[in-house]
């Protein structure tokens, strides 16, 4: 059979162009947005006055039949008509005949496969936005658990000051925090209607845009014809979006993989999120944190990938934008597996507490506090630093850590010194010690816990 756009052309198209400019093998991802597009637009065309109510009933009809049998799987989708929407109009006309030529009246395939990647973002944005909101909640829940839990935290992977465990975890709390809401923000800007376009020129048909946005949920329409068929830019900026968050999985990712080493012994995680070894029987392998690690990596390829196509793209639409649906589905898939991993990878992790402990009594993260003793005590910051630095080097070479040494060998550097140093040195107190906003002793990690779980009760109160 000829192309549904075939009475232009006296040749049939070459099979291996068919073969290589066709998108059905993805793009049928967007079935039911296109039906559910076309059912607006259809409605809008009959309350306009461009066709009947009865054809307006009748490719209603069909587009439902044709629906029902996507969602059945009996649907065949045919290379031969390049993508989703031929696919779906040559199965309307075989189902109700030639009044099914009708739907396409006031529109392109420019402005449908806009509309229909725009309604499955919106979609799958405010899937994606749960997701993270139960990764949040997984992470509330560890660190209520463990408030007063010391761990050694670190600047340049090196032993810099002792924190909570909760203060740590707490810190991915705020930066999916972050992305929730850039995913939130991007909602105004992909939830906008390109549909009534055209090809970039608008229609000579008396339709009613933001009649059609009302019936799909649309909270505004493009102003502007060309922009709405050649826009990319809610793709770009999901790709964006996505690609900051795959990041902060992937530290979180990363250091999942480092604590649970023999070498750290921080936390182990659940056996259900790690596998073994063909030969090695003793291995325990956690295999979903480096898997999300490195699928991060395909999110990014995904964003320059589509950065590259638009670049020298003038306007208005080009065939190059058909390479703008692969990447989106695939990030979108991939965030979607990582997120529902995470939340009850972090939910089910054993943090072990006495590992943590004997970490911070075998290092000298204590050190600045000391420097902070002598501040006290009346010496400037910088001479308590180098003294500090001093009685450090000193500990190292006879094997020591700073709680091993004696008030007497503490006083062959000042007199300052006296017996509260040890006080001052335990690690616990260390922790408790920063009481400045934001810092990680328990009472200011009770005031961040309280604001966190504020974030997520407002998010489920919208």
């Amino acid at each position: 059979m000829s192309k549904l756009w075939g009475g232009r052309f006296t040749k049939e198209t070459n099979k291996l162009v068919e073969e290589y400019t066709a998108s059905i093998q993805y793009d049928k991802e967007l079935a039911e947005e296109d039906i559910e597009g076309s059912l607006a637009h259809v409605q809008m065309l009959s309350e306009c006055g461009v066709i009947s109510s009865a054809d307006m009933l009748e490719i209603k009809r069909g587009l439902n039949i044709v629906l029902e049998n996507i969602q059945s799987g009996e649907f065949e989708y045919d290379v031969s008509h390049e993508d989703i929407h031929m696919n779906i109009e040559k199965a309307l006309i075989d189902e109700i005949g030639p009044v099914g030529g009708k739907l396409h009246t006031g529109r392109s395939r420019n402005d449908q496969v806009a509309t229909d990647m725009h309604m499955y973002l919106v979609k799958k944005v405010k899937l994606f936005i749960s997701h993270i909101e139960a990764v949040q909640q997984a992470i509330v829940k560890q660190a209520e658990e463990h408030v007063e839990t010391v761990l050694p935290g670190y600047t340049h992977l090196q032993r810099a000051q002792p924190v909570s465990f909760a203060h740590h975890m707490l810190a991915y709390f705020w930066m999916f925090e972050r992305d929730k809401e850039r995913f939130q923000d991007s909602l105004k800007r992909t939830n906008v209607l390109p549909l009534g376009a055209g090809a970039l020129a608008g229609t000579t048909f008396p339709i009613d845009r933001h009649r059609t946005a009302e019936l799909l949920g649309f909270e505004a329409v493009y102003p502007n014809s060309m922009d709405a068929v050649s826009d990319r830019d809610f793709i770009l900026e999901f790709l964006s979006n996505a690609s900051m968050l795959m990041m902060h999985m992937s530290r979180l990712s990363e250091e999942m993989v480092i604590w649970s080493s023999q070498e750290f012994q921080f936390i182990e995680l659940d056996d259900s999120f790690c596998t073994g070894s063909s030969i090695m029987p003793q291995k325990k392998n956690p295999d979903v944190p480096e898997l999300l690690r490195a699928k991060t990596g395909r999110v990014y390829g995904n964003l320059f990938s589509l950065l590259t196509v638009l670049k020298g793209l003038p306007l208005a639409y080009n065939k190059d934008m058909q390479e703008d649906k692969e990447g989106m589905f695939d990030t979108a898939k991939t965030l979607d597996g990582a997120l529902k991993l995470l939340a009850p990878m972090i939910a089910t992790m054993t943090v072990k507490t006495e590992n943590m402990k004997q970490a911070v009594n075998e290092d000298y993260s204590n050190a600045t506090d000391i420097a902070d003793y002598l501040v006290n005590k009346g010496m400037t910051f910088r001479e308590s630093h180098e003294m500090i630095g001093k009685i450090v080097l000193y500990s190292i070479q006879h094997q020591k850590y700073l709680l091993d040494l004696t008030l007497q060998e503490y006083q062959t550097f000042t007199p300052l010194f006296e017996e509260d140093v040890f006080d001052i040195l335990k690690p616990a107190n260390v922790m408790n010690a920063r009481k400045s906003y934001g810092g990680t002793s328990p009472e200011q990690i009770k005031v961040q816990l309280e604001l966190a779980n504020h974030h997520l009760k407002v998010k489920e109160s919208v």
